[in-house]
């Protein structure tokens, strides 16, 4: 009885090893039929239109302002810096989260590496002033990200 056992498992094994002929899954990568390569190279997108960037979280320095007239010159300081960088076409994203906390907003940067977006943030006002830290990770999303800001151009009725 255990011979037979053991064959009956032995080959239940080995039949599930064998490839039977099936096409494969539907999780197996399929091509775009929607490709353009062009525009894939000009996003610098990978062969799943992907690429690396930088995001920020952008938290609560030590430093925070109780006077509100130097606290809205700081603000100001601090958009004006983002539109200079979203220009310049290093700052592909940026926006403030919405509830209270110390966690305070994003910026993503179309930069490779850490220390370049560190320099990057280190033109922000307010960072120069402590009311904010950053926190940076390397991160991997669409490169069609880098679109974002002629769209937005497009769609935004009053400019910050």
């Amino acid at each position: 009885m255990k011979t037979i056992l053991y064959i009956t498992l032995i080959s239940l094994v080995a039949l599930s090893c064998t490839n039977t002929g099936k096409k494969p899954s539907d999780n197996s990568p399929k091509n775009n039929s929607n490709f353009n390569e062009t525009l894939a190279k000009k996003l610098g997108a990978d062969t799943y239109g992907m690429k690396t960037y930088v995001i920020a979280f952008l938290k609560k320095g030590p430093s925070r302002f109780k006077d509100s007239i130097a606290s809205a010159k700081l603000q100001r300081a601090h958009l004006d810096n983002i539109i200079k960088l979203a220009e310049e076409g290093t700052l592909v994203l940026a926006g403030p989260f919405l509830e209270e906390g110390e966690l305070r907003g994003i910026y993503i940067f179309d930069v490779k590496t850490i220390e370049e977006a560190k320099k990057l943030t280190e033109t922000d006002p307010a960072i120069q002033a402590g009311s904010l830290k950053m926190d940076l990770k390397l991160w991997y999303g669409s490169a069609a990200l880098l679109q974002i800001n002629d769209i937005h151009q497009k769609i935004a009725k009053i400019k910050i």
